[in-house]
């Protein structure tokens, strides 16, 4: 046994230089990943083969397989659908997957094959649902049909029955729901999958151990083996193997659907950590190293801090451990700081410090009162509303009791905009004006919402047909008993996310025709008609062009722009909110564009606010880059704006903002920021996401990313390596910075 503490500090230099090569791996083999920087590792060469695919938008993309998996079809078109299918397909390629051992990690196991990649197709083509189709590519309309994941599991469940506890429930209720066989069959192929692979890690760990030579990575080795073997059955006992469950929780159902993450991570391991702490197993150097390990397993999201039903405050010893952990890794994370009247302000102050320090786009900040009073606004008790967590991009969720779809259902409000105008201008029978536009516009809000019900629908109508929430079910309050699949009713709360996209674009056309064509008669509704049409062509489209850019636009503060932006994200949350599904499901009202922003701008013509075609659409709620009279606008007039066109029931709005690091120099810069998140807050601001990059680097990275491997920027709700993004992201990165710095 070794006589001295682990070198812990040396460890994690070996981890973060292994992070970075495999980063460069995965750049090499797959190249561009627009989305999130996760935990995936590439598969070892003996364990996969390269092949080329063609991807949707006809690039040709590399790929790796896993060799020994062969999933069942039970589809003439060669997939596999329903629970017994994909539990058991699932099971076998658990059985083919290779293990992942580190004699200088002490975590175990990580994810090396995308869900996406071994499901073919991802729909049954037997539920057609080709009837939306039109309205679906009128509006924009990204339906959420076929979207998995995007709620919070209740890990909890896990943590105090273990895999082997899990089972047994499982067979429990099987007797109970005999109907249900299918579904059982597959959630027991799921765990026996899960079980088997842990044993191989053991069984690896244990291998590795004998024939290592150093005392420090030996005994890790032997911890990692003994904790393995334990974990199969029994659920963990000390913060050691709670940390370790968690990342095969993780890596287990990020292979299965891409989902996981793990919400309010502070308070699931406060037990564990205070335990080990009393008894003397545990240190807060220990506790660090394996918290750093656990998160470099993925980029989950995670909450730190927040409301306790009834009143209290969540943050504790360990929510500044968690903080300390990231700080030292500088890997990219998905850590949300909840804040709120009782948040410390020691919590805050550090959170903001580690912003800026490390300069990686996290932590990033989520409100509380807003979202709370918005939840219970949309109809929810307070008590439902204050057990929300951050987990995901943008959303909260009610960890295993509330199916939401977050971030996947998504109307497009600029393009929407365009094909109302085309509408208008093309029908001979109108007489064009912006109170003309808007009625139709308002019109077609009210189509674009319904369509998007009816699609919702036959999601929760179809889903557990073609792709169950297996894992997620396992942690779930209802699935299990009630033998009903989470995305078909098994939890209490279905409570669906609908979010509006480019709203500023919409906001600064709607004001720019109203300012130069109806007030000032610059530019008739024909010749402005015709300039769109011909992208702005020639010198007066661009004196047009130019023309229109140039009026006050949303964020500029008391414009026509911002009492457009706030009419249109009104009428947008209030249809929403007021529209259950024809099924009776509540949807629930949010802006965000995701990384959608350059895509979405690439298939849109041009537009009334000087926006040529193709170009990016705005970013969510944020006003555009540049909206401040062609200058920089100021963190207080983006927070104000930002904080005016909040839906206000449950769901976010976040605010982009893009610092200088100079911006929080010394004790009185970190107050101000502090003070400017607490302000937007104050206002109704539901999250803050911060980038912290300066001019000359954004520039410098932008003609040589490879010089620049480290660079980390955030993206929305998400931070990457910039060296990762595709082209067309790294310039919206780089345009964005530029104007807003």
């Amino acid at each position: 046994m070794p006589t001295t503490s682990p070198p812990y500090t040396q460890w994690l230099r070996e981890l973060q230089d292994l992070k970075r090569d495999q980063v460069r791996q995965k750049r090499a083999l797959k190249g561009p990943i627009d989305a999130d920087e996760q935990g995936i590792v590439p598969l070892p060469e003996e364990a996969s083969e390269v092949v080329e695919a063609v991807s949707g938008s006809g690039v040709v993309v590399k790929d790796q397989v896993l060799k020994g998996y062969e999933p069942e079809s039970n589809h003439p078109s060669g997939g596999f659908f329903g629970p017994r299918a994909c539990g058991e397909n699932f099971r076998r390629l658990l059985e083919a997957h290779p293990t992942y051992v580190k004699p200088f990690n002490s975590m175990a196991g990580v994810y090396m094959v995308n869900f996406i990649s071994y499901r073919s197709p991802g729909w049954n083509p037997d539920l057609d649902y080709s009837h939306l189709h039109a309205d679906h590519e009128f509006y924009g309309i990204l339906p959420g049909i076929g979207g998995v994941q995007h709620f919070c599991p209740d890990l909890t469940i896990g943590l105090e029955l273990g895999w082997g506890g899990l089972l047994h429930k499982v067979r429990h209720y099987a007797r109970i729901n005999p109907d249900a066989e299918d579904f059982y069959h597959g959630l027991g192929s799921v765990v026996t999958g899960a079980q088997g692979w842990i044993q191989r890690h053991a069984d690896t760990a244990e291998s590795m151990a004998e024939a290592e030579p150093d005392p420090d990575r030996r005994d890790n080795l032997e911890t990692i083996a003994a904790t393995c073997r334990r974990l199969v059955t029994e659920p963990p006992a000390t913060f050691r193997e709670a940390c370790q469950w968690l990342v095969f929780f993780q890596a287990i159902a990020k292979m299965y659907n891409g989902s996981g993450e793990w919400g309010q991570l502070d308070e699931m391991l406060r037990p564990y950590y205070e335990a080990d702490v009393a008894e003397g197993r545990l240190d807060d150097e220990e506790a660090v190293f394996h918290l750093a390990c656990l998160l470099l397993s993925e980029t989950a999201y995670i909450q730190l801090g927040g409301p306790e039903p009834g009143g209290g405050e969540r943050t504790s010893k360990l929510s500044y451990l968690i903080l300390e952990a990231v700080h030292r890794l500088k890997t990219p994370a998905n850590i949300g700081v909840r804040v709120g009247e009782k948040t410390p302000e020691n919590l805050l102050r550090r959170s903001v410090e580690i912003l800026f320090e490390d300069r990686m786009g996290f932590p990033k900040f989520v409100a509380d009162e807003p979202l709370v009073e918005g939840f219970v606004r949309a109809g929810w008790p307070r008590e439902l509303a204050e057990a929300r967590v951050y987990s995901g991009c943008h959303w909260l969720a009610v960890p295993g009791r509330e199916y939401g779809l977050a971030d996947m259902v998504k109307i497009d409000l600029a393009l929407t905009f365009r094909n109302v105008l085309q509408e208008m201008m093309s029908d001979p029978s109108a007489e064009p004006s912006v109170a003309e536009l808007w009625a139709r516009y308002h019109r077609h809000l009210d189509r674009a919402i319904a369509v998007t019900a009816e699609g919702i629908d036959f999601q929760i109508e179809h889903m557990h047909e073609v792709f169950p929430e297996l894992v997620l079910d396992l942690f779930c309050h209802g699935p299990v008993e009630r033998g009903i699949d989470a995305s078909h009713g098994g939890v209490e709360i279905m409570n669906i996310g609908v979010d509006g996209s480019s709203l500023a674009t919409v906001a600064d056309s709607f004001a720019a025709l109203e300012q130069r064509v109806e007030h000032e008669s610059l530019v008739t509704w024909q010749e402005m008609w015709d300039l769109l049409e011909s992208n702005w062509a020639g010198p007066e489209g661009e004196r047009v062009r130019r023309l229109m850019r140039g009026i006050p636009r949303f964020g500029s503060g008391d414009s026509l722009a911002d009492e457009w932006a706030k009419r249109i994200s009104g009428a947008f949350s209030e249809k929403v909110i007021g529209s259950p599904t024809p099924d009776g499901h509540k949807m629930v009202p949010g802006l965000f564009t995701w990384a959608l922003a350059v895509p979405f701008g690439e298939r849109l013509g041009a537009t009334p606010n000087g926006r040529r075609a193709g170009e990016p659409v705005s970013h969510g709620p944020n006003p555009e880059p540049g909206f401040n009279a062609g200058q920089p606008g100021t963190p207080t007039q983006m927070a104000v704006a930002v904080a005016t066109v909040q839906p206000g029931y449950g769901n976010t709005a976040p605010l982009q903002l893009d610092m200088d690091p100079g911006v929080a120099t010394g004790p009185a810069g970190v107050a101000k920021v502090a003070a400017l998140l607490r302000g937007h807050f104050t206002l109704g601001g539901t999250m803050i996401n911060i980038n912290i990059v300066d001019r000359d680097t954004i520039l410098a990275a932008a003609d040589d990313p490879a010089a620049y491997p480290d660079l980390i920027v955030r993206i929305t709700g998400f931070s990457a390596y910039f060296a990762s993004l595709s082209p067309e992201l790294r310039q919206y990165v780089v345009d964005r910075v530029v104007a807003g710095a």
